[in-house]
């Protein structure tokens, strides 16, 4: 579950980038407030973690759930780094999208791509806990 609601504002970020990556300066730092206390979100992420964690200690004796498990702790891992790499540089960078800097547009190109390349990790990880949860239970392999 923490995977499934953890998808949802990523893909946010994933839709919204068409719209909004010709914006003019002005407008763009206008719409960027509308992420105001999305930090908070990273909370989900933890427990995300966790629960994947979880899962690969508890299905030692099944193969296929725990290699899907561990496949999405790996896209987890790599959306975590993009955003520590790229995502949060652009938003300490710009105060949160408070303070207007001169490199504005290479930051928001950081800011939209990475967010953009997080969001198809994390549907990664879903799609590889749903391949787990399918092969899952012997009522499924008669």
């Amino acid at each position: 579950m923490a995977t499934a609601f953890a998808l949802g504002p990523a893909l946010v970020h994933l839709l919204e980038l068409p719209n909004k990556i010709g914006l003019p300066r002005d407008a763009y730092f206008v719409v960027q407030q509308i992420y105001a206390g999305w930090s908070l979100l990273g909370v989900l992420l933890a427990v995300q973690l966790a629960a994947l964690l979880t899962v690969i200690v508890l299905a030692r004796g099944e193969r296929r759930l725990r290699t899907c498990a561990l496949i999405g702790l790996l896209c987890l891992v790599g959306a975590q780094g993009l955003f520590w790499t790229f995502t949060y540089p652009a938003d300490a960078a710009t105060a949160n999208w408070t303070v207007q800097t001169d490199n504005w547009q290479v930051l928001r190109r950081q800011w939209e791509y990475s967010h953009a390349g997080g969001a198809l990790l994390q549907l990664a990880t879903m799609a590889a806990l749903v391949a787990g949860a399918l092969g899952h239970g012997r009522w499924l392999q008669k």
